[in-house]
């Protein structure tokens, strides 16, 4: 019995001094943890603190009781979501028009940057920064009005050059043919040059001798982007395209709501749109909730396994 406690005690000695050296730690640099409190407690008020909510996906919940007090179900409103006929297009829609905005709208920021990178007039720089800058800070509604305003079949300015050249006006906002090009041009058009301001960072970070070097040898501009910029800024790209697949299942709601139309639904509806659709407009809470819950599942994995993918392939990863 001694020589047991004996050796209780001394491991409760080895185990004090790493927990008196975390505490000393924490006192010691207690001013990071008070600017980070705020935060903290944001997150835990507004992220984690309406996860208990979840629950109503396995219920059949019911506002009168409660979420507490209402039924469990198990994953019936999942199987019905699986079932149902809007399932499969649902699912198209959404990983299309993901797809589709991860393929032309990734690179255009690198591209982008790879060539402003290279200019050498400031003045000029500074105002295509500007330029492409500013369509970030334009509202979703905003945006939606614009397409609006310049498709417009009878008063829109593209409409007017496709008959100047003898076509015929194209109801742009109403074709369903037209819902994915819209979305995702648009999407270029607003997000390409604060996604720029990343890789411009990244690229002032690259070692200017290695360009020196490479102009002594005789390199070519498009050579030195090729063997030097681009290998610099590889990591920021990797890192920002397994965030990217991550939330591949989460297209923005409000411009594929707001340009949404009976003309157009079949393409324009995703799964934020039907999960709005069946929880707001219907009352469905338990059957929305477990649309939105598979959805955030779909993404947690993606990022799992898109961030092991990229650990192995180039050691570069979240975490």
């Amino acid at each position: 019995m001694s020589l047991s406690t004996n050796g209780e005690a001394r491991a409760m000695v080895k185990a004090s001094p790493s927990s008196n050296k975390t505490w000393v730690k924490m006192k010691q640099n207690y001013e990071l943890y008070l600017f980070i409190l705020p935060t903290v407690i944001l997150y835990l008020i507004f992220k984690y603190y309406p996860m208990y909510g979840l629950q109503i996906a396995f219920k059949d919940f019911r506002a009168s009781v409660g979420i507490w007090e209402s039924e469990w179900v198990g994953f019936e409103h999942f199987i019905r979501f699986f079932e149902s006929y809007n399932f499969w297009p649902i699912m198209q829609n959404t990983l299309s028009l993901s797809m589709l905005s991860l393929l032309f709208g990734f690179p255009m920021p690198i591209i982008v940057a790879l060539m402003l990178n290279q200019m050498l007039a400031k003045r000029y720089k500074k105002f295509v920064q500007t330029v492409i800058y500013a369509p970030h800070f334009i509202s979703t509604v905003v945006l939606v009005g614009m397409l609006h305003v310049f498709l417009s079949p009878n008063s829109g300015i593209v409409n007017h050059i496709v008959a100047f050249f003898g076509g015929e006006p194209i109801l742009f906002m109403a074709d369903e043919d037209w819902f994915r090009p819209l979305y995702v041009l648009s999407g270029i058009w607003q997000e390409t040059g604060f996604a720029t301001i990343i890789y411009l960072a990244a690229l002032a970070g690259v070692n200017p001798e290695l360009h020196e070097a490479a102009i002594m040898d005789g390199a070519s501009k498009m050579q030195r982007i090729l063997n030097v910029d681009i290998p610099g800024i590889l990591p920021t790209i990797i890192i920002l395209l397994v965030l990217a697949l991550g939330n591949m299942m989460s297209v923005g709601f409000e411009k594929a709501f707001l340009m949404q139309s009976d003309l157009n639904y079949a393409t324009s509806n995703i799964i934020p749109t039907y999960v709005y659709e069946q929880g707001i407009q219907k009352a469905q809470y338990s059957f929305s909730a477990a649309v939105g819950l598979f959805n955030s599942a779909i993404n947690v994995i993606l990022l799992v396994s898109v961030n092991r993918i990229a650990k192995k392939l180039t050691e570069t990863s979240l975490w």
